[in-house]
């Protein structure tokens, strides 16, 4: 057996830790790329969205380096995500490649279900016991990767050039797929912490940078996988914003496959709470997530929220229906970008550029008008 996987975002990082810690032989597949989706397309049905697509892609080429084994997380209610393990191991075998699906999720919300699907992966050569530690570190380090990611958020606005940003992330996620003990995970925080540090010693100027902030909420796919985006994160923070998500790595593998046991990163429990003015009931995916976060947002002070969702995703376009009224009530402008296999990164720039310039205007005459109260008064 030898175990695939698709990308999502810096999930492969852990994914990566767990199987090495079992000693199950797998495959990373290549990073998403256009030749990714092109595959995918050619497989999916036309009206399939496009995580599914890019899925697809990371099989076929995992499968040129030998794979032949797919593990994937489920879901459930009116997301198309809960038919993917079904989906796409009939879209492979008629394409004649006889995967092996395995569903990572919980049957019938039993958390030893789950255990046992991993136990299944890793063969019995691993006892029970290893395959707990071996979850829960993993789960450990997708903790300290979502802390890497938030302290990049914060150095990214206020870096020198972009580059410095950029630099100290890839090497930050070096070092942690390297790191296989607890204490050499949180060595890798408290080296990029340092490393910040340092460069904020060297322009001291730049910890009075009081930057833009803006909150990305949204389907959770689109939200981690860079590709997906066009990199919204980074462009955003290249154009001097801070940007923080709703939803990290951690959080979504405390709620979802821990059940709750574990809160991860950010919890996304406090969402459920703030979304029931607008949405008081289940709609599948992370609709009410993607309402919650925005209010929270809101409250937080924050500059203006995107909506980042892939075309047809049934779940966020209950949400971004609901989106205008929160932006009223607040007075908060919010933008709703989705993606397709057509979406380019020229027009996505663009729009950023746009809604930026917007929220910049906007701080302005504020602070002109604050300016004004004070002088009156």
């Amino acid at each position: 057996m030898k175990v695939t996987f698709p990308h999502m975002g810096n999930s492969w990082i852990i994914i990566q830790a767990l199987f090495e810690s079992l000693g199950v032989e797998f495959v990373v597949p290549p990073f998403n790329s256009k030749q990714t989706l092109n595959i995918g397309t050619k497989l999916a049905p036309e009206s399939a969205c496009l995580p599914l697509k890019l899925n697809l892609g990371n099989y076929v080429e995992a499968a040129a380096q030998g794979a032949d084994t797919v593990a994937i997380t489920g879901g459930s209610g009116p997301c198309r995500f809960g038919y993917y393990g079904e989906s796409e191991r009939q879209i492979l075998k008629d394409a004649g490649l006889n995967y092996d699906v395995v569903i990572l999720e919980l049957p019938e919300g039993r958390l030893l279900g789950l255990v046992e699907r991993i136990h299944y992966l890793v063969g019995k050569k691993n006892s029970w016991a290893s395959v707990i530690r071996a979850v829960y570190f993993a789960y450990r380090k997708s903790l300290a990767m979502d802390r890497i990611e938030v302290l990049i958020h914060g150095f990214r606005p206020r870096a020198q050039n972009p580059n410095e940003a950029n630099q100290l992330y890839e090497e930050a996620k070096r070092r942690l797929v390297l790191a296989m003990t607890d204490e050499g995970v949180q060595g890798v925080v408290r080296w990029l912490q340092a490393r910040i540090r340092e460069k904020q010693a060297e322009h001291p100027e730049s910890l009075a940078i009081q930057p833009l902030k803006i909150g990305l909420v949204g389907e959770i796919y689109t939200l981690l996988e860079p590709f997906t985006s066009c990199d919204v994160e980074k462009e955003l923070g290249n154009l001097g914003t801070y940007v923080d998500r709703s939803i990290y790595l951690s959080g979504w593998v405390g709620q979802h496959l821990f059940q709750g046991l574990a809160q991860g990163y950010r919890p996304l429990k406090p969402y459920y709470h703030l979304a029931k003015p607008y949405l008081k009931h289940f709609v599948g995916g992370h609709g009410i997530e993607t309402v919650g976060s925005a209010v929270h947002y809101a409250r937080q002070g924050y500059d203006g929220i995107i909506q980042l969702l892939p075309l047809g995703c049934m779940p966020e376009i209950v949400a971004s229906s609901i989106l205008p009224r929160i932006q009223e009530d607040y007075n908060l402008p919010i933008m709703t970008l989705t993606f397709d296999e057509h979406t380019g990164q020229g027009g996505i720039q663009t729009r950023l550029e746009a809604f930026v310039d917007l929220l910049e205007r906007s701080r302005d005459k504020k602070e002109e008008t604050n300016r004004g109260g004070l002088i009156r008064a």
